[in-house]
């Protein structure tokens, strides 16, 4: 249905019920870790302004100290898909995102020039659109700054980026504006001053409602679980990647780890680009220093500058579209990834984008 994505009254409804957060943070304290049924019971809390800054604190501190459980996750991202402001997007078949956990030694912006360059493949009439979801980066060059830096309106509302999705083929979906609930958990997130269970629940939560999803995680023992979390809260097709240098993308540095979701199961592989005739690069090939650095790597591989930035985008890019169904192989999807560039499509998309 229109305009609903993960969201709906009855959702919200059946959510709101009291929980006792005493009990649940002795709970965390002896060790027990939450079942599916207990995290949405307490994050509906915290999402509703019924639990203190004191006890959100010492939730997320609890669950990051353990270390987060897929059940929690789970509970958690369903209470997030309830309360999501959502892009009204008619038809979610071929919708699909690019976003991250972040926290991966910091290069420029991958995934959102992979969301451009896939945004303007085609094959055959088929195409992906890409509702990228993102925010802001303690380092000031995470998602969203990078596109005000070229230029992108990245505050559009949901009908804008609906209108944006459908007409150019990608969207930004600044998280800030999408999850309203998260103001009672923004206190304590600032203050304790280290990732969370809320860094992993973003990528969980597009708001318009994507059902396929290439998703980068900074930690590789994360990988399988993200996996299975996408693939309990309905997924269609995904990749949960990470590269075994550290970066939250497919890398091209080093091999990589990708879980993939696909027909109702998760199946885990090594991946290593090399085998798509990719050259290998080193960290510093793809590093940058300023945002402006950032936004220049990314116009430059846009209007067809080759080198590693090229590369690493290339292989992401084959992801994307594989997870969309609209690339057969890696070696296609790398094809159509090319000529996106080569071709033009992918500025255009970028200049679609600024002008939305």
């Amino acid at each position: 249905m229109a305009g609903v994505a993960w969201s709906s009254d009855a959702a919200r409804r059946r959510l709101l019920y009291p929980v006792p957060m005493q009990e649940t943070l002795k709970q965390l304290l002896d060790g027990q870790p939450l079942t599916e049924q207990d995290a949405e019971r307490v994050f509906t809390a915290v999402l509703t302004g019924q639990a203190n800054e004191a006890q959100v604190g010492a939730l997320l501190a609890l669950i990051a100290v353990r270390g987060v459980v897929l059940e929690e996750l789970v509970g958690a991202a369903r209470v997030m898909r309830a309360y999501v402001t959502p892009v009204p997007v008619q038809d979610v078949s071929c919708v699909i995102d690019t976003c991250g956990t972040g926290g991966a030694p910091k290069t420029f912006n991958i995934s959102t020039a992979v969301a451009i360059v896939a945004a303007g493949a085609e094959r055959d009439g088929r195409r992906v659109k890409v509702a990228k979801h993102g925010g802001k980066s303690r380092t000031g060059r995470g998602s969203a700054e990078v596109l005000a830096q070229l230029g992108v309106n990245i505050d559009a509302p949901p009908a804008v980026q609906a209108r944006c999705l459908e007409d150019v083929g990608v969207c930004f979906s600044f998280a800030i504006h999408h999850h309203p609930a998260m103001r009672f958990a923004a206190g304590p997130r600032k203050s304790l001053g280290f990732p969370t269970i809320f860094n992993l629940l973003g990528p969980l939560t597009n708001p318009a409602g994507a059902r396929r999803q290439l998703l980068g995680v900074f930690d590789g023992e994360r990988v399988e679980m993200m996996a299975e979390a996408l693939r309990r809260l309905g997924a269609e097709r995904a990749m949960v990647v990470h590269g075994e240098d550290g970066m939250d993308e497919i890398s091209t540095t080093a091999p990589s780890r990708i879980a993939h979701v696909r027909d109702g199961k998760v199946t885990v592989e090594t991946f290593d680009a090399e085998t798509l005739g990719i050259a290998r690069a080193s960290h510093a090939d793809l590093a940058v220093s300023t945002l402006k650095d950032a936004a220049e790597v990314i116009e430059g591989v846009v209007r067809g500058e080759s080198g590693p930035a090229r590369d690493i985008v290339l292989v992401n890019a084959a992801a994307a579209l594989l997870v969309g169904e609209v690339a057969d192989s890696w070696e296609d999807g790398v094809d159509l990834a090319r000529t996106s560039i080569d071709g033009g499509a992918a500025l255009r998309v970028l200049e679609g984008l600024r002008g939305a």
